[in-house]
């Protein structure tokens, strides 16, 4: 076993690589500019859901308020008609990137002091760079990928979203986990 606060080191130095790593992927690379295609009809569609005045939100239609009401033959109609829709309303105004950037890392932290609380229990102070590569690289792969799946799988979200977070998780298990490997208490 290997004290935790032996590894505030590796932590820290694994949170801002993949910070750094993650915002060129992101911003500078092509690798994401295709995820979200532009709606057809855009501003017609925005001009008709700007009266409901919708708040902030995560949205189903048509949704069934019970099991018994989703086999009624009025909603399977309904959902027959179409459009079914899954729906993320924001609040107004542009998208701060300080906060979200400022959250991306705290989270990368917590992937880190959770890897590295994993790896200092199964691990002792001196293990082998690929024992601890092993370890972290693992956790942190799980950790940014696996909670994405099901979002495919019962969302509906398109299926390439998902393959490429769960490549960019990849990525981000290997700096982490090299970042450990290299720094892990001798």
């Amino acid at each position: 076993m290997t004290a935790l606060s032996a590894l505030w080191m590796p932590i820290i130095l694994s949170a801002v690589l993949v910070f750094l790593v993650s915002s060129v992927i992101h911003m500078a690379s092509p690798w994401h500019k295709t995820d979200f295609p532009r709606f057809p009809n855009e501003d017609k569609v925005l001009d008709a859901l700007r009266p409901l005045a919708i708040p902030p939100g995560d949205y189903f239609m048509p949704r069934a308020m019970s099991t018994k009401e989703m086999g009624s033959p009025e909603f399977v109609a309904r959902m027959n008609k179409g459009p079914v829709v899954l729906m993320t309303v924001m609040p107004n105004g542009v998208m701060s990137m300080a906060r979200s950037l400022s959250m991306w890392f705290v989270y990368s932290l917590v992937i880190a002091f959770f890897a590295a609380y994993v790896a200092s229990r199964a691990l002792g102070t001196g293990a082998t760079y690929l024992e601890v590569f092993r370890f972290v690289g693992v956790t942190v792969f799980l950790s940014y990928s696996a909670a994405l799946w099901h979002v495919s799988i019962w969302y509906r979200r398109a299926w390439n979203l998902t393959i490429k977070a769960t490549v960019d998780a990849l990525i981000y298990a290997g700096l982490m986990a090299g970042a450990f490997g290299w720094l892990w208490p001798k």
